[in-house]
């Protein structure tokens, strides 16, 4: 049984799932205080940084339920250790995942130190995953809510993490969470859900990559080596990509869609094809390094299970074999669609996230 006395500190973002988190822990009887993280400190076209409205929706939440409510700028962090790392992988032609490096920089590492320094014993956020404790050796698993699961972004959590990690709103469904604020007046009960880059938010994507990256234009080429438009930049676009590749009626083709199916690094160029599922976005394994295994140790290898390339994806059964440069190959049991360097994959038996890493690269 917890010490209800326990001060816990709740990331709060201003956000539905952060406010009910805060809500649930308050009604349990514990200590709780709100700390809210002012990671981005760029104002948006009209002069307002991004988080005023959240923290003003923040202040009204923790208001009703009687917490107080703390600030925490932690924008250099976020800039030195996830914003850099994000520039440089599209720099690199790769599509980075900054979500799961902002939670294991930021929201569970600077985040977490502040709220120990604030006397907190553990630290809760608003997060979609549960954690299970068996005999000290804690496990992070899926949310109850399939449909919004996050342990995805979880993924390069660690045992002193999760030891000191609370999810409430993973034992609930979104809709009864919803009806949670509803019903105790939080003005966040129906507050859309954000998307976008983790603390940047919803922005036009190429314009707002453009103000770090410029613009290097070059030729998008079709499978047959045919230039048929130009690109603004390798590094604005993702395989599988359909949207945005501003290719209208080209001339000897029907009007079927362009896929972007392979980036051509060394020559600036993009390659594209009028199949959503053609063979060069096709692959049956690949190579991932940085592994982080949740357990704090690897699986006995050869290891069976399922994995995610991407986080809406259902999982995929899979089989982890050991590579030699101290990455890991991975071999589908299906083959899979646009799987894209930089991209973390995450590995799973039944329930229970194991850990993840980052792709590096694909083959046939």
């Amino acid at each position: 049984m917890k010490n209800t006395q326990e001060k816990i500190i709740v990331g709060i973002s201003g956000g539905v799932d952060s406010s009910v988190t805060a809500l649930l822990l308050k009604q349990q009887g514990f200590d709780v205080e709100a700390l809210f993280m002012k990671n981005w400190q760029e104002q948006d076209e009209y002069g307002a940084c991004m988080w005023e409205a959240d923290v003003e929706d923040a202040m009204h939440v923790c208001d009703k339920i009687d917490i107080p409510l703390n600030t925490v700028d932690l924008s250099k962090d976020y800039w030195d250790n996830v914003f850099h790392n994000f520039l440089e992988e599209y720099q690199n032609g790769r599509t980075p995942n900054p979500d799961i490096l902002c939670n294991q920089e930021i929201k569970f590492k600077a985040f977490l130190e502040h709220a120990k320094e604030m006397g907190a014993s553990q630290i809760a956020t608003g997060h979609y995953a549960r954690i299970e404790n068996n005999n000290n050796q804690y496990q992070l698993l899926k949310g109850l809510d399939q449909n919004k699961d996050q342990s995805y972004f979880l993924c390069r959590l660690n045992q002193p993490q999760l030891k000191q990690a609370l999810f409430p709103v993973g034992e609930l469904e979104k809709p009864t969470v919803r009806k949670l604020a509803e019903e105790h007046g939080l003005i966040t009960h129906d507050k859309k859900d954000s998307t976008g880059i983790c603390f940047i938010g919803e922005q036009p994507f190429r314009q707002f990559l453009q103000r770090y990256i410029p613009p290097n234009p070059g030729a998008i080429k079709t499978t047959a080596g045919k230039t048929i438009a130009e690109h603004e930049g390798v590094f604005y676009y993702t395989l599988g990509q359909r949207q945005g590749l501003g290719i209208g009626g080209v001339s000897g083709y029907n009007e079927s869609p362009w896929y972007v199916v392979q980036k051509n690094i060394e020559e600036n160029e993009l390659i594209v094809a009028q199949d959503h599922d053609h063979p060069l976005l096709q692959s049956q394994g690949l190579s991932a390094s940085e592994i982080n295994w949740i357990s704090g140790e690897p699986p006995k290898l050869p290891y069976e299970c399922s994995a995610k390339v991407r986080y809406r994806q259902v999982d995929q059964l899979c089989r982890i074999e050991n590579q030699e440069n101290g990455s890991y190959k991975i071999v589908f049991n299906n083959r899979q669609r646009a799987v894209t360097p930089g991209q973390f994959i995450v590995f799973y038996k039944d329930s229970i996230c194991l850990g993840g890493g980052v792709i590096d690269n694909t083959w046939p």
